[in-house]
């Protein structure tokens, strides 16, 4: 029986259900079949997104617009000029008027609290494309890719080097709440938040899944079948670029690595990635590669999701 989401929020994976995610995957798979077959897909026929940017990007933007597109919808880019969050106006003031002009309200942030002020007072469902704490929309669209490359997910082994990030964040609650079994391996002082570790616990001992956390790569990516990362220096710490390089020497992914994990392993990457600084070019053109089919399947993954929270 499909579960009701409809007015949902999806500020972070941690918010989501074991079912509700799957909800979401089977919906994503449906959507992405019946476009390649060439159907006319109008479900959000007359319903309008409002896409708060107050960080610019490629993917997150066109993948909305088009997705909203495909479905009949229609999308309204508001940049940093726009929308002046908590300056021009308040947040709270931003949400009860947008709540009154559109169907759902998706933000990309800086601070996490943005899109939870924006939550509070919405009436509509408001989805997080991305803040400093959590990026929900990049791993429904990775739990998609892996899903069609691997079949299943439960009991998959994924390893994460690099940074500790958002994106680290929710691929940690993705894993928690699918069984799955992950590693990271990040240098001194770029661990994952305890708070993010104390928030999975409950969830990886009911699913089954596991967590270990290493110093060395190496160890990390031993009999792995998926390998993700993402850049050293992501946006808004531009000041640390040069002190981040010389911190994560050491955590690129090379073929040398990808042949320590499984032969048929995966190479995950969320773009835009800084070539032969955290991934080599070479093993982003692999065959181990599938960054690019991450970036179609972001896409997807969104289009479900604003059917799942919106009708």
């Amino acid at each position: 029986m499909a579960i009701n989401m409809k007015g949902k929020h999806l500020l972070s994976i941690h918010d989501l259900t074991k079912e509700e995610i799957y909800q979401i995957l089977d919906t994503a798979e449906m959507l992405k079949l019946r476009l390649y077959a060439g159907e006319n897909i109008s479900i959000l026929a007359g319903k309008t997104l409002g896409m708060i940017f107050q960080k610019p990007s490629l993917r997150t933007r066109v993948s909305h617009e088009a997705g909203m597109t495909q479905l009949g919808g229609h999308a309204i880019y508001l940049g940093p000029d726009d929308i002046k969050l908590g300056r021009r106006e308040t947040t709270e003031d931003i949400a009860i008027v947008l709540s009154r002009f559109v169907n759902a309200i998706m933000a990309r942030v800086f601070e996490h609290k943005i899109v939870e002020e924006l939550a509070k007072y919405s009436s509509v469902p408001v989805i997080n494309g991305l803040s400093d704490f959590s990026h929900p929309t990049q791993i429904m669209g990775d739990l998609l890719t892996i899903r069609e490359k691997k079949m299943h997910l439960e009991g998959i082994k994924i390893a994460y080097i690099g940074d500790a990030n958002n994106v680290a964040n929710s691929l940690i609650f993705a894993a928690a709440k699918l069984g799955m079994d992950m590693t990271l391996a990040c240098p001194e002082g770029y661990e994952p938040d305890r708070k993010v570790l104390t928030m999975a616990k409950a969830d990886f001992e009911m699913s089954g899944g596991s967590i270990k956390v290493f110093r060395e790569p190496e160890e990390a990516v031993q009999e792995m079948d998926v390998i993700y990362t993402d850049v050293w220096t992501s946006m808004g710490q531009e000041a640390e670029r040069e002190e981040r390089r010389k911190k994560f020497q050491g955590y690129r992914i090379d073929m040398r690595l990808v042949k320590m994990a499984k032969p048929d392993a995966i190479v995950m990457h969320c773009l835009p990635a800084h070539y032969d600084e955290e991934l080599d070019y070479e093993v982003a053109k692999s065959p181990n590669s599938v960054i690019y089919d991450q970036a179609e399947n972001r896409m997807h993954a969104e289009k479900s999701i604003l059917v799942n929270v919106i009708t």
